[in-house]
């Protein structure tokens, strides 16, 4: 077998990125660009027209609105985005839920609202995808679990008015990672991928320039000794979707830089 360098290209490729204009979206949807794929940039009202509209560069990055939270139209925006660009190669759900609250604040229905979303709608979306990826060419399914789907916060690096991680947040990505092994083996013979990646600690530029003693908690976390940086998932979700990973699925992969490992 011979190996080019092209089995990490994402040429002619057509990804979707769900949560594509965020934090750790941006970054994603330009490298996947520049490797090659036309990239369908989602996410919620106008954020990915805003965020194409700023690019000098990313020409072949196209901006859609939808909202993972309106979980009876999921079907008919997938059927209708297959038609508009074509059954994709990948998905990227960068999607998540969190509450905020405490342990002791939070509600029933926040406990539910949260789930559903970073769950049920998640469930929904890559369902409709995967079942037209499995009776076309296959695909590479790419979910975004976190290192608190495994661990549980360390609260001494949370000082007030700050709060641990919720609980909901880390019990939904927990259960996302269980969905990827299922889907994963669910359409294994139809040559369709399905991984997640979990991050470790990647702080919006707010919580960077607002709470530095909290950045350097962080950072003390983490053997390497800081915290991560957006590209760096972005490489990640581009050797998932390329051919360097065929081979590779029903996989966690931890992009925390050894945040766990101690």
């Amino acid at each position: 077998m011979s190996i080019s360098k092209e089995i990490f290209s994402l040429r002619d490729q057509v990804i979707w990125v769900l949560g594509g204009a965020g934090h750790l979206g941006q970054p994603t949807s330009l490298l996947l660009e520049q490797l090659g794929a036309r990239v369908v940039c989602m996410d919620l009202g106008n954020r990915a027209q805003r965020f194409v509209e700023r690019l000098t560069e990313g020409q072949n990055i196209v901006p859609e609105s939808f909202d993972l939270r309106e979980q009876h139209l999921i079907d008919e925006f997938v059927a209708q985005q297959t038609v508009k660009h074509g059954i994709p190669n990948g998905l990227v759900n960068l999607s998540f839920s969190a509450s905020g609250k405490t342990l002791e604040e939070l509600t029933a229905s926040d406990f539910d609202l949260a789930n559903s979303l970073s769950l049920t709608s998640t469930f929904l979306f890559t369902r409709a995808v995967g079942q037209r990826m499995a009776t076309h060419d296959g695909g590479s399914l790419v979910l975004f679990s976190s290192m608190y789907g495994s661990v549980s916060p360390d609260p001494s690096i949370y000082s007030p008015p700050l709060h641990k991680n919720p609980i909901e947040y880390g019990v939904a990505k927990a259960g996302l990672e269980q969905m990827v092994r299922y889907l994963a083996v669910h359409w294994g013979t139809k040559k369709v991928r399905c991984n997640a990646i979990a991050p470790g600690a990647f702080p919006n530029p707010s919580v960077q320039n607002q709470q530095p003693d909290f950045i350097d908690k962080l950072s003390s976390k983490s053997p390497l000794g800081r915290i991560g940086q957006p590209e760096e998932i972005a490489g990640t979700v581009a050797f998932l979707l390329s051919a360097a990973s065929t081979y590779i699925t029903g996989q966690t992969i931890a992009v925390d830089g050894g945040w766990k490992c101690w």
